[in-house]
């Protein structure tokens, strides 16, 4: 892959626009708002001068990859990349559009990939022209450390897309584990029923999140607990991802959780907004 284009500046669109540009790859950056892109551009500097410090990197380098990333506010921009990744909002109809947009952008000559962690591939690519060449993507949060990207085939997804993809994966140096599209993925649909649970002992009374928490991380040998974990990710997130497996799947051991439901609806969405089942400092 010579050209990425990454399509939203959150966190994961900056991350993932980082470990391409550091893996010496040009990018271009695109988000509909020029402060997220500050922000984003901001977010990856600041991670690089983390890597200067612990001597992963240097001065040079982290100059280099800075240089390599374009930010831009038209999806036009993506015109002529081999890749193109979107991370954009967790909402199936903002996915819709971008990849109807990244098509035509692309005139069929693009990988298009998605970093959802929920939505069907197969959906997604259906609102394009060239669906063999619609794949996932989904990288782990914070993606510069998280070895795993979960690759997902859509019901169209060629061999050769897919082949692209994982040897993609490889040069960025993460693992790559190919997967079929269902609800959830593998990831997901293992993750939140856990995380889902732990909202669920809180409700009841069982434990505190504190106590839930602990049991998981010097019980089990998890390196953080179902809550803090999901405080992590956002708990709207975690709602959303939850309801496309309990809509997805029929089965009501998915159901969200009252108390999650009513932590979202009140803004308490981890640490983003500084409160979830644990508070955070600014």
């Amino acid at each position: 892959m010579k050209r990425v284009a990454v399509i939203g500046a959150g966190t994961m669109g900056n991350g993932i626009a980082h470990v391409f540009a550091q893996s010496g790859t040009d990018v271009t950056l695109i988000d509909v708002s020029s402060a997220a892109l500050d922000g984003a551009l901001a977010a990856i500097r600041k991670n690089l001068d983390r890597q200067v410090k612990k001597g992963t990197t240097t001065d040079a380098d982290r100059d280099a990859v800075m240089k390599r990333i374009t930010p831009a506010t038209d999806v036009g921009r993506a015109a002529g990349a081999d890749l193109i990744v979107e991370a954009a909002t967790e909402a199936p109809e903002i996915k819709f559009k971008i990849f109807r947009d990244m098509d035509r952008a692309s005139a069929g000559s693009a990988i298009l990939a998605t970093n959802t962690s929920s939505i069907s591939i197969t959906e997604i690519a259906a609102q394009t022209a060239h669906p063999d060449r619609v794949i996932g993507m989904h990288f782990m949060n914070p993606v510069p450390l998280m070895p795993l990207v979960e690759v997902i085939r859509g019901l169209q997804t060629s061999a050769e897309t897919t082949a692209a993809v994982m040897s993609a994966a490889r040069a960025l140096g993460k693992t790559p584990v190919e997967v079929n599209d269902s609800p959830g993925f593998v990831s997901n649909r293992v993750l939140l029923p856990m995380i889902n649970e732990a909202v669920f002992c809180v409700m009841e009374g069982v434990a505190t999140p504190e106590s839930v928490d602990t049991v998981m991380k010097l019980g089990m040998n998890h390196p953080m607990g179902p809550l803090a974990l999901a405080d992590l990710i956002g708990l709207d997130v975690c709602l959303a991802i939850l309801e496309v497996l309990h809509r997805g799947l029929g089965d009501d051991k998915y159901r969200p959780c009252p108390l999650l439901r009513k932590m979202v609806a009140a803004g308490q969405l981890g640490r983003k907004s500084g409160r979830g089942f644990y508070e955070y400092g600014k």
